[in-house]
């Protein structure tokens, strides 16, 4: 919102107040001055002239010698080389040592020969925006009104004298979207009165003839139509263009400038129509027919749906309620009859229609956030009086008004001690009741407790702590006294679950994976590229209107993300790649979508490439399996999980049927690791690529976060090699837990460290060699132990296994 300072000097005195005081005040209070801007550019000692004369130059056809009168002794000549000057013209002269802006400073010249002793100034030349100029001051020099006093100074004609305060309102200040508004801030503020235009009207007219029905009664609460006659289109006076212009508005004519006017005065949007246009002066509020259309005042067809509310006669549509108007009725220079459109549409209505047809204006700015539904009505004579005060029109007699409801003031109650108990201040009776006076709030007081009557201009007040909010706003935020807290306190912390988190990104990230992050929306065809770790089917959630096709449908796993992010990195020469994302899928189990999508969250990793590049070290090392499963074996140690197996995976979807594993602790599918199968990688145009996919709620649930220490041992350990030959569909972790419970306490460690097929090993067996560390806690093993148990071992190993020692 951007306010003229003179402008509002007319509804609140604001002598001895600069604008840049009355900026900071505003700011203190809590509506933001974004900026202060005057309107002068930079120009000094410019005045009215009239033209007297004009010749042509004698030694140029493109220039003109003026005779112009300035208001001084002796008339000026000046050289001027605009093509639409002309003899009996009001225009702007700068005089000699006049200044204008980009450091043009005027001097007595000669132009080919003849003397000038000024210059004519066209809009752009004064540091006005001829966009916001009228069509015909655009052009050439600035042609002024025959009303305009010669030698007046022409920087406060044209309102150049003046400040604009640029608002930066929060939404639910649309009080303040107004000059009233503004006023009525201002003046709590400074303590001071709000002054209101006059409104007077004079109906000479006949009857009113104008006809109002509202069929729309939940979308449209009132509606006023003022008739006029006899109304002359010409353009506004300077004194109206300047206040348009200062809050960013380009004048069109006398007519269709008092409804902008006004919609700047009061917040208030108006409609005109040519009332010649509309059918048997009826106007009827209806909701549009699905399909309708209307062509609108910027000349384009608008398509309509059922919900669009429409301004029609019994005929045609007339205007898109709270938008726009038609051009069909538009006000143009032949209009004699003018029915004036005052009226009160829902926010969400207005809201709803603006956003389908993408047309964004000032009005529709002010119905969305709110507008005074006592006002309405009000503001409709104010632009009456102004139409009739401009064009000479004729007013009928009378006001066609339907009124479905009118807004009712909200009645809020505070006492006064949940005043200072918000604010921390001891504020008393004598000091909270004039900020209300000032306010203009009605209230009743009992004993320490304010029943307050808020007007309707102020829509946001409805609550006890809003009340609370104005006075703290204009006691003033400055003199609340800073203090600590008080009661009880607690030491901020993470949550398990976020300490979790925080804890896997960590360790992945220290173990050289790269965190991505990737949108939650894929392509119906990549979705279930890859297994998630839900059980049964799911429908992936459709999006009503994404953004494109690759990204259309909310996954249910987190590997085709990270598959595609390595597919982004190849394809760009990055072939080793190693990435992990913590993030969310979205499970639906319904055919048909009718309640929220369970939530899940995975963490996800995806490796390919070389894991340890060439270098004159050794070999290069490229990632397996066995890669992928160590960092998973790491992050599941760092998470204190114990009693990790792992079993082999043949059917999960998209991934190697002889290569991928699950992940279990005791009862628990905590999730799988492994390649990813050929036709897979083949699809996303990858070489071999390994990956893993966790549930966080299940590695939270098998967590510790209990460190285990244990003292150094005082007593020797001792050492027992066994080279198993086995079946090569044996595993190392059913040996391995074998040997754990045959060997019991004593084993204090087991290490595998070596596999072999080959010669002498028949080809469907195959030699692990284990590595057994026995030790006591108290005393030193004997021999005898050690062999009993190793006895032990072997035995356990035959029975269940089938097992035999390599000799």
């Amino acid at each position: 919102m951007k306010v003229s300072y003179q402008w509002l000097s007319e509804y609140v005195d604001l002598s001895g107040i600069t604008p840049h005081d009355l900026a900071e005040k505003l700011t203190r209070s809590g509506i933001e001055v974004d900026a202060v801007e005057s309107r002068n550019a930079g120009v000094s000692n410019v005045v009215i002239g009239y033209v007297k004369e004009r010749s042509k130059h004698p030694d140029a056809d493109r220039l003109n010698v003026c005779i112009v009168d300035v208001g001084q002794e002796q008339d000026l000549q000046i050289v001027c080389g605009a093509p639409n000057v002309a003899q009996g013209q009001k225009v702007v002269v700068a005089l000699v040592g006049a200044h204008l802006p980009g450091d043009l400073k005027i001097k007595r010249s000669k132009l080919r020969g003849v003397e000038s002793q000024g210059m004519i100034c066209s809009a752009k030349e004064l540091g006005l925006n001829d966009k916001l100029l009228a069509k015909d001051q655009q052009e050439g020099i600035m042609v002024l009104p025959e009303d305009a006093e010669v030698g007046m100074d022409a920087v406060s004609y044209l309102g150049m004298d003046d400040y604009v305060l640029e608002l930066g309102l929060t939404p639910n200040r649309s009080d303040c979207l107004s000059m009233l508004g503004v006023a009525h801030e201002v003046a709590a503020i400074y303590g001071k009165e709000v002054l209101f235009p006059a409104i007077e009207i004079e109906e000479n007219g006949e009857a009113n003839p104008v006809q109002v029905r509202i069929d729309a009664k939940e979308e449209c609460h009132q509606y006023h139509g003022r008739h006029f006659t006899d109304a002359k289109i010409t353009s506004s006076p300077q004194w109206m263009k300047n206040r348009l212009m200062a809050a960013g508005m380009r004048p069109i004519n006398n007519v269709v400038d008092v409804t902008n006017y006004v919609l700047l005065e009061y917040g208030q949007p108006l409609h005109a129509f040519d009332a010649s246009q509309v059918t048997d002066r009826s106007i009827i509020v209806r909701l549009a027919q699905d399909g309708e259309e209307i062509v609108t005042l910027d000349d384009q067809i608008r398509k309509l749906d059922a919900q669009t509310l429409l301004i029609t006669d019994p005929q045609k549509g007339l205007a898109i309620a709270g938008v726009m108007g038609g051009a069909n009725s538009e006000i143009n220079d032949d209009t004699k009859e003018i029915i004036l459109e005052a009226a009160w549409f829902t926010p969400q209505t207005v809201r709803s229609t603006s956003r389908k047809l993408g047309m964004r204006t000032e009005g529709c700015v002010r119905w969305e956030k709110g507008v005074d539904p006592l006002r309405v009505k009000e503001a409709g004579e104010r632009a009456a009086a102004l139409i009739q005060q401009l064009s000479g029109a004729k007013v009928s007699r009378g006001v066609a008004s339907t009124v479905v409801s009118e807004g009712k003031p909200a009645v809020v109650s505070i006492t006064l001690d949940k005043i200072n108990q918000h604010l921390g201040t001891s504020l008393n009776a004598s000091e909270v009741s004039p900020i209300f006076d000032r306010l203009q709030f009605p209230y009743v007081v009992e004993g320490n407790t304010w029943t307050v009557t808020v007007p309707t201009r102020r829509g946001d007040i409805t609550l006890p702590e809003d009340l609370v909010e104005e006075v703290a706003r204009l006691y003033g935020y400055d003199k609340i006294p800073t203090s600590l807290p008080t009661g009880v306190t607690t030491q901020g912390q993470l949550t398990a679950d976020q300490q979790l988190r925080r804890t896997i990104r960590r360790h992945l990230i220290g173990a050289g994976l790269n965190e991505a992050i990737s949108y939650a929306l894929v392509s119906p065809e990549r979705v279930e590229d890859v297994a998630g770790l839900h059980e049964g089917k799911t429908n992936p959630v459709a999006l009503l209107m994404p953004m494109s096709e690759e990204h259309s449908v909310l996954r249910t796993s987190l590997l085709p993300s990270l598959l595609s992010t390595v597919a982004y990195n190849k394809n760009r020469q990055n072939h080793d790649v190693s990435i992990f994302e913590l993030g969310r899928v979205f499970l639906n189990r319904e055919a048909v979508l009718n309640e929220l999508p369970e939530e899940r969250v995975y963490v996800g990793g995806a490796m390919t490439g070389q894991w340890m590049p060439q270098n004159w070290m050794g070999a290069k090392q490229p990632v397996d399996f066995y890669q992928i499963k160590g960092v998973v074996e790491s992050l599941l140690h760092a998470l204190g999980i114990q009693n990790v197996t792992y079993k082999a995976a043949s059917d999960l979807a998209g991934m190697h049927p002889g290569r991928t594993a699950e992940v279990w602790s005791k009862e628990n599918r905590l999730g799988f690791l492994g390649q990813v199968h050929p036709g897979t990688e083949k699809a996303y145009d990858l070489s071999e690529t390994y990956v893993f996919q966790l549930d966080i709620a299940k590695l939270g649930e098998a967590a510790s976060d209990v460190g285990h220490y244990n003292q150094l041992p005082k007593f020797p350990a001792v050492t027992r090699d066994l080279a198993l030959v086995v079946d090569r569909d044996v595993s190392a972790g059913t040996l391995q837990a074998t040997i754990r419970e045959a060997a019991g306490d004593l084993l204090e460690s087991l290490t595998l460290f070596d596999v072999y097929t080959g010669e002498r090993i028949a080809q469907d067996k195959k030699s692990m060699a284990f590595s057994l560390v026995f030790r006591h806690p108290e005393r030193t093993l004997q021999d005898e132990e050690i062999q009993q148990v190793t006895t032990a071992v072997i035995e356990a190993l035959k029975t269940a296994t089938g097992a035999e020692l390599r000799m």
